[in-house]
């Protein structure tokens, strides 16, 4: 498949209806797959970048990041992303970072968010795990103070950094123990980083009871969601629309209730899918695979949680309450407790009355 270069302009994004849109700003929402740093404001990096001018390429301008944030393909995005960790290199950044981006959910009337957060990556930078943990932990009860949202944190393994990232990853998540900490994930490229590598550390994180949330099947082919169920337990999956691909795979994943965690603008802008009107969404529903929608890395890709709900509504041509069921979806697979569970589905029942 030919990339897409940049990200989807107007065209590409589903027709606004304002009643829609209106009721999909204010149903409360649980934003499941959404990564700490890319969730970045263009306001905070050009911050963070302020802070380090003359030591990044990043501009400091936001005016200017939406052309920097143009990707040529997936290859090129990872190489911006981690552009942008590198601007988060002491517990201050690390804790402005966290409560902008709670705050930034906040507005959009998500009540409760699993961030994917890839701790190694500032480690390594210099940042000592205490402080990082400390930084995070610090910022989740201002946001929940000031914001009333709940931010919890999924730790990431890199996977471009490979098992010495995946061995201190590890190490950070039961070291710590933070107490917003509540699985363990894989993310960055899937093209020469084999899922079943990783399987000795989730089978750990798992028995220390963290729940497996993998990303998988992104830009590669469904044998990386396979690998990712029989190898590390997944219990959700980042991305998976590769499980189109194939008739037993989706079987299995609507028999055994494993959800796959939709990204579609994101899909679009690494290139992950040619156009948004060829995103098998619509196949993987009809085959009863269940779903969830999230927004990635959504500055990134100038989209909103609010903005993937209405691409997913007009994929799946819902009517209100069909888009209500899907809202309803997240919370219901997330890793929030029954009783928290319930409290959110009845919000969203008050509201669509």
């Amino acid at each position: 498949m030919t990339p897409t270069p940049s990200n989807p302009a107007p065209s590409n994004t589903a027709p606004s209806n304002p009643a829609l849109a209106d009721l999909i700003a204010a149903l409360p929402k649980a934003e499941l797959h959404v990564h700490h740093v890319g969730s970045a404001s263009p306001a905070t990096v050009a911050r963070l970048a302020a802070r380090h001018e003359g030591s990044s390429p990043v501009p400091a301008d936001p005016a200017l990041l939406t052309e920097y944030f143009t990707f040529t393909d997936f290859a090129h995005f990872i190489e911006v992303y981690l552009s942008v960790v590198d601007l988060i290199r002491t517990p201050e950044d690390v804790a402005t970072l966290t409560y902008d981006v709670g705050a930034d959910l906040a507005r959009q009337n998500v009540r409760y968010a699993e961030l994917t957060v890839t701790p190694y990556t500032s480690v390594v930078r210099g940042i000592a795990p205490e402080a990082f943990c400390e930084a995070i932990e610090d910022a989740r009860h201002r946001v929940a103070r000031d914001h009333g949202t709940q931010l919890r944190w999924i730790f990431d393994v890199p996977g471009e950094s490979g098992l010495p990232a995946a061995d201190a990853t590890l190490a950070i998540a039961l070291g710590q123990q933070p107490a917003g900490l509540i699985g363990f994930g894989l993310g960055g490229p899937e093209v020469g980083v084999p899922r079943p590598q990783f399987a000795p550390h989730f089978a750990a994180a798992r028995a220390a009871g963290l729940r497996s949330v993998p990303h998988a099947g992104e830009t590669t082919g469904p044998q990386t969601i396979w690998d990712a169920l029989e190898h590390l337990g997944a219990e959700r999956i980042g991305h998976g629309i590769a499980a189109a691909q194939d008739e037993a795979l989706m079987a299995h994943l609507a028999e055994h209730q494993i959800a796959l965690e939709v990204c579609p603008t994101s899909n679009l802008c690494t290139g992950a899918v040619a156009s948004l009107a060829e995103h098998p969404l619509p196949q993987l529903v009809a085959a009863g695979v269940p779903v969830t929608i999230a927004s990635d890395d959504p500055p990134m890709f100038s989209t909103t949680l609010l903005q993937e709900y209405e691409v997913a509504a007009d994929l799946l041509q819902l009517d209100a309450a069909g888009v209500t069921e899907l809202v309803r979806q997240s919370v219901r697979f997330s890793f929030q407790s029954d009783a928290e569970k319930a409290a959110l589905l009845a919000e969203i029942d008050a509201v669509r009355g």
